[in-house]
């Protein structure tokens, strides 16, 4: 973060207001973080209901005003945007089995709240650019991968195959759509595979396997492998992702472009639980079906990140993982209730 707070580009975010939507999450509440360091005045938006009570409160918001209200509501993000200089929409439904499940949910989240939202910054006169948080997941499952892991460049057509990628490639089209030749610039950012502390996994989820798999070898469960975890996936630490976003509210070449957040990395799923497994010897790894939507993955094309944002990420996977590690060692209450219980039925 030292390298960030002394970055000349962000002197103009101090005592800048900045909306965060989502901000309650895990990169929201990263992202807010180093907001407030670098002396700018985050409002948090968001209904604190994604993740259960005891684990919200290791995420950390000091510092910020929080107004626990949903995207979806004109008139909460109306008066938001008001007094905003500069607006980030993270805010989604984005789990990607969950997504699956509940399409009518990723569509009132994902579609709604991001119409909202981008419809209240564009009638806006204060707001000076918009980030909007995209995935990686739009790309799909890209060319053939017989030749091994595929790059992934920003022009390239998209081709999700997931409900959450459907939507997170509506709403890239819809910023463009109302933002170009408004008074707000925009920014669209497309996020790879974002893991770190204090991430925890949901259930009947197939996302965050570093906080997963992480979690069932410290209490004794088998380490699923989803299609044997060959996919591959570009890790980026959740600290590297908040410096993404926040660079991305003021680079003067970023306006108006769709950048990569990623590390230029392929690590397959294989090697992450490998890496995990060898901090827990007793750590049984198990091949399991793929699921739906769960792309055979690839890795981020880093030439704009570089060149447009200045951005280059800093902590490497296996750095990354172990910190992971070493925080749920010193923290195993956060370990949620329902994997406490698949575990004390497996005993």
């Amino acid at each position: 973060m030292d390298d960030l707070l002394s970055d000349h580009r962000l002197n103009c975010l101090a005592g800048a207001r900045v909306l965060v939507t989502g901000g309650g999450g895990l990169v929201g509440s990263r992202i807010v973080r180093l907001l407030t360091a670098l002396g700018a005045d985050p409002v948090v938006l968001d209904r604190l209901d994604a993740y259960p009570h005891p684990v919200r409160g290791v995420f950390g918001l000091e510092g910020a005003e929080v107004v626990l209200g949903d995207v979806r509501e004109a008139a909460t993000v109306r008066s938001l945007v008001a007094g905003a200089d500069y607006v980030i929409h993270a805010a989604a439904y984005a789990d990607v089995a969950a997504c699956t499940r509940r399409p009518e949910a990723a569509f009132a989240a994902n579609v709604a709240g991001t119409q909202t939202v981008l419809q209240e910054v564009a009638a806006a006169s204060s707001v000076r650019r918009l980030v909007f948080i995209s995935s990686a997941s739009v790309y799909g499952d890209g060319p053939d991968q017989a030749g091994g892991p595929v790059e992934f460049s920003e022009d390239q057509p998209t081709q999700p195959i997931s409900v959450y990628a459907n939507s997170k490639l509506w709403g890239e089209h819809q910023v463009r759509l109302l933002l170009a030749g408004s008074g707000s610039e925009y920014t669209v950012l497309r996020y790879f595979s974002v893991y770190g502390d204090p991430q925890v996994p949901k259930p009947g989820s197939h996302s965050w396997m570093v906080a997963c798999l992480a979690m069932r070898a410290h209490l004794g469960l088998p380490m699923q492998l989803h299609g044997g975890g060959y996919q591959v996936r570009d890790m980026v630490h959740v600290d590297d992702i908040a410096g993404a976003t926040v660079l991305a509210l003021v680079a003067q070449a970023a306006a108006g472009e769709t950048i990569n957040v990623g590390t230029g990395i392929a690590t397959s799923v294989r090697q992450i639980a490998e890496r995990i497994a060898a901090h827990y010897p007793a750590a049984c790894l198990v091949n399991t079906p793929r699921p739906d939507g769960d792309p055979m993955g690839g890795y981020a094309a880093t030439t704009r990140s570089r060149d447009l944002l200045g951005w280059r990420p800093r902590i490497a996977v296996n750095e990354g993982v172990d910190r992971y590690v070493s925080w749920l060692q010193a923290n195993p209450h956060v370990i949620p209730e329902w994997m406490r219980a698949e575990a004390s039925a497996a005993a």
